[in-house]
């Protein structure tokens, strides 16, 4: 399930679905009435309001801005919104359905940074990060839409310059200027779905964000402010009459009190980061708990129920040949804690498979055929020995373990800093004539060594080393972000 991306859909369902009729509340702010779609804005509602209408409607925040300032008519990127007084309070704000769709969701006169900062990003914050929301008390602060941040810093009007600084782009002090506007400063960048570190420089003196209440670390930079791009919205289109929905799943140890949904028109919402790979969920409406009944997908749990599943990323195949007479084949790994009775493999006309989402990294998993455990029959890279040998599965490689010798060996190991040294180490296949091991590592230094039936050997193809407690040394390889 790859979750609503698109919530341009939920917009066209609610115009559909749903007509308002004056009243001044954020779910019964939207019409359509002969061609045209028509907000109704109370000039009294809170940023938390404002906030609900921008993400009911997909409602850009800019046009949602210029029209509280007083602008009577918006242009962006060729689509007019028309704002008029209706009483001192309320206001008209609309535009023709038949006007060209906005290309993009923030104005084209705010500098734009194209350059591809997103492969500069600190991969290990994305990757560690299982899942996050944002803590503005500002809504109009940061944006993100289509692929584009917006940070936006109101204030500081006597400012000379003013910079955007962060994981981003590696905490450069220049590369990111913002724009001056009216009534602060702008910038907008390409950013990929996750978690980064930031914060602002103004006139040469480094400043978090004063209106995000989520602060991390990093290196010696101190506090940063922290911000996340989404890339899934939970959307429950039932229990309109509840009183409180949590959403809790895999990715936030069944956290029951966290995550709080939001009402809608059409039921309840929440938009988040979530890191990839596959995600178990459900929702808690008045503290029952229930599956998601948008969801076809669900699994079941180990414990005779089911959940919800979600997959963010792309899909990879388990596959194993064979086994035609077999009943029953399920694959569990340490992906899925080991749980053998949620993961049932499809059979097909040359043996089992099963399509699934992984986030990055290295994982270890076995079949069971009928009940029996085995490793993979045609994957050569497993850990471990015997009855606690495992296959290993890598996915999206970024360095690769290479022997250039030693071809007539029986077992070629490697072990170090990245496994805890483990004597039984990962197991490496000979390919293209040469002991090979892929991996996905983290960015840093590692250390490491080769066990060669059972001896254990610097890398001879790798000048870098250092000495270790034994008088043996080690070799040393450095993962770039």
């Amino acid at each position: 399930m790859k979750g609503y991306r698109n919530i341009g859909f939920a917009l066209v369902m609610v115009i559909l679905t749903y007509t308002c009729y004056g009243q001044v509340n954020p779910k019964d702010a939207c019409r359509l009435e002969e061609g045209r779609l028509i907000f109704k804005l109370d000039l009294k509602w809170s940023p938390e309001q404002k906030q609900e209408v921008a993400h009911l409607f997909n409602l850009d925040s800019t046009v949602l801005a210029d029209a509280y300032a007083g602008k009577t008519k918006i242009t962006i990127n060729g689509t007019v919104w028309s704002v008029r007084n209706l009483t001192s309070r309320i206001i008209e704000l609309s535009k023709s359905l038949t006007s060209k769709q906005d290309s993009s969701p923030f104005q084209e006169d705010i500098i734009m940074v194209d350059d591809d900062w997103e492969n500069y990003t600190i991969e290990t914050t994305r990757e560690s990060t299982p899942w996050g929301i944002n803590k503005f008390t500002q809504y109009k602060v940061f944006q993100y839409a289509n692929g584009i941040a917006r940070f936006y810093l109101p204030g500081h009007q006597n400012a000379q310059q003013v910079f955007l600084s962060g994981t981003f782009n590696r905490w450069s002090t220049t590369q990111m200027p913002m724009q001056r506007s009216d009534s602060g400063w702008i910038i907008q960048l390409r950013l990929k779905p996750g978690k980064y570190l930031y914060k602002y420089i103004v006139d040469g003196r480094w400043t978090s964000d004063p209106f995000n209440r989520q602060y991390g670390r990093e290196g010696y930079i101190g506090d940063n402010s922290v911000v996340f791009c989404y890339n899934h919205w939970f959307i429950l289109r039932e229990s309109k009459n509840a009183k409180n929905v949590i959403v809790t799943g895999s990715f936030n140890n069944w956290d029951e009190r966290t995550l709080k949904m939001f009402k809608t028109s059409y039921g309840w919402a929440l938009p988040l980061y979530l890191r990839e790979g596959t995600h178990a969920y459900k929702f808690i409406v008045d503290g029952v708990w229930i599956t998601d009944p948008g969801n076809k997908i669900v699994r079941p749990d180990g414990s005779g129920h089911f959940n919800s599943v979600v997959g963010i990323g792309e899909s990879m195949l388990f596959s194993l040949k064979g086994y035609p007479n077999a009943k029953k084949v399920m694959v569990a790994g340490d992906f899925n804690a080991w749980n053998n009775q949620e993961l049932q493999m499809m059979k097909t006309t040359g043996g089992w498979q099963l399509p699934y989402v992984l986030a990055p990294g290295n994982y270890e998993y076995k079949f069971t055929v009928d009940g029996e455990w085995i490793t993979d029959p045609d994957n050569p890279f497993s850990v471990g020995s015997g009855t606690n040998r495992n296959s290993i599965l890598v996915v999206q490689a970024n360095h690769t373990f290479v022997l250039d010798q030693s071809t007539s060996a029986k077992s070629v190991l490697v072990s170090g800093s990245f496994n805890g040294w483990s004597q039984d180490g990962y197991r490496m296949a000979i390919i293209d004539h040469k002991w090979k091991f892929p991996i996905r590592l983290k960015p840093g230094k590692y250390v490491y060594k080769f066990v060669v039936d059972g001896k254990w050997i610097m890398d001879p193809g790798n000048e870098l080393w250092e000495e270790n407690e034994y008088g043996t040394g080690n070799s040393v390889i450095w993962i770039e972000p």
